[in-house]
C-alpha cells in the first residue's frame, strides 16, 4: 500500500511552517505532519515550539525546531533558511507563513514606534516582501 493510501499524501515532503509556536501555526504543523509530512516549525518561542513538536511525535510525525525571532535582531539572517534547509533536506515542498502579529488593539495614531517596527517585521518583511 502506498503512502498515500494509507492517509499519508505527503510523505517525504518537507514543510516550513512559521509561527508553529502556536494557534494556526501550530494547528497547521500538526496537519502537515498528520499527513506525512516532515515539518520545519520556526517561532519565537522554543518553549511553544517543544509543545508544538510534542503533539507531532504523539501523532508519529517528525519535527525539526527552529526557534527563530522573524522581526527580531537576526532577522537579516531569514535568507539563509534556504541554503540550509536543502542542504538538510535536499529541498522543501511546502512553504506556510503563518507567523503574524496583531499588536495592540489602539487607534494607529497611538501605536508605538517599537511596536509599529514589530507587526511590520512579523506582517510583511518576513515574507519577503
Amino acid at each position: 500500500m502506498s503512502a498515500a493510501m494509507a492517509g499519508k499524501p505527503l510523505a517525504g515532503q518537507v514543510a516550513l511552517v512559521t509561527g508553529a509556536s502556536r494557534g494556526l501555526g501550530a494547528a497547521l504543523a500538526l496537519e502537515l505532519a498528520r499527513r506525512g509530512a516532515h515539518c520545519v516549525l520556526v517561532a519565537r518561542t522554543q518553549g511553544g515550539l517543544e509543545e508544538t513538536d510534542d503533539a507531532i511525535r504523539a501523532e508519529g510525525g517528525s519535527a525539526t525546531l527552529l526557534p527563530f525571532d522573524l522581526a527580531g535582531k537576526e532577522a537579516d539572517k531569514i535568507d539563509s533558511f534556504g541554503p540550509s534547509l536543502v542542504e538538510r533536506f535536499g529541498r522543501l515542498d511546502i512553504l506556510a507563513h503563518v507567523a503574524g502579529a496583531l499588536g495592540s488593539l489602539t487607534p494607529v495614531a497611538h501605536i508605538q514606534p517599537r511596536d509599529w517596527t514589530q507587526l511590520v517585521g512579523v506582517n510583511m518583511n518576513a515574507t519577503g516582501g
